[in-house]
């Protein structure tokens, strides 16, 4: 696939204090298989659905806090001057841009509400081969406290993003175009959220059937934070998987009134 415009989500990667448990959960989850986990990269692990690439499973690096966790990387034309942007808008460089061999170059960051995400621009690696079918990506997310920063943030690192608020939305939500489509949302956190819970983004996988998705998560040893739930985007839940990395889950195909986008 050609690599993806800038501003748009294009991969994903879980941090896993256990890789084997991990390829366990998700393989039993998505029905995915996995590539080589060479040591020269930290052990980290590709994920194919059908053969084409989803994402990726990774262990922590030695002097890494072992939190697992997802992470949404957005494409990027010029990692280099994205990070500058970064740091130019309130937000925080986690890990400096840095070439992953000739797979592309990348950074991680801290948004000005406090969501980490990356950054990545494309060389030999694309990014997601498979998106929107079950097994895959399909959206995601910024929870945020602070949305006021956070909605003037992503379009001033990302130029080619455009905002939108989502109108009739039981939530506060404020969507995010690139060439005229919807690539990703920011929903505000109200106070009916766990103090506990940080900022966040939610990468949602698609699936055939939600319910049953739920039942194979609490069966692996998950948890189910909330849903499911119905709406004109899907059924869908946020779970976490046996070692807490939160994420959520949606069946497509079930969709209950008309979209507000």
């Amino acid at each position: 696939m050609p690599a993806h415009a800038e501003g748009v989500p294009c991969w994903a990667d879980v941090l896993v204090p256990d890789l084997a448990a991990g390829k366990h959960f998700y393989g039993e989850l998505f029905g995915w298989t996995f590539g080589e986990s060479p040591p020269e990269f930290g052990y980290y692990t590709g994920a194919l659905s059908d053969g084409k690439a989803v994402a990726a499973l990774t262990p922590p690096m030695p002097d890494q806090e072992p939190q697992a966790a997802w992470t949404l990387y957005y494409a990027s034309d010029d990692t280099d001057a994205t990070a500058e942007r970064i740091r130019a808008h309130g937000g925080e460089l986690l890990m400096e841009p840095m070439d992953v061999a000739e797979f592309g170059r990348m950074c991680l960051a801290r948004d000005p509400g406090g969501a980490v995400f990356g950054v990545w621009q494309a060389r030999s690696h694309t990014g997601f081969d498979k998106e929107g079918e079950p097994g895959a990506y399909t959206w995601s997310e910024v929870n945020t406290r602070d949305a006021a920063a956070v909605d003037a943030f992503y379009p001033a690192v990302f130029p080619s993003m455009r905002s939108r608020p989502v109108p009739d939305a039981s939530v506060d939500l404020m969507a995010w175009e690139v060439d005229g489509a919807p690539v990703a949302a920011r929903c505000l956190m109200t106070d009916d959220w766990p103090a506990s819970v940080p900022a966040h983004i939610a990468v949602y996988f698609a699936v055939d059937d939600c319910d049953a998705a739920l039942d194979t998560v609490t069966r692996l040893g998950g948890q189910v934070h909330f849903g499911p739930l119905d709406s004109p985007y899907g059924r869908f839940a946020g779970v976490a998987d046996q070692q807490g990395a939160a994420f959520s889950v949606i069946d497509l195909s079930k969709r209950v009134g008309e979209p507000p986008l």
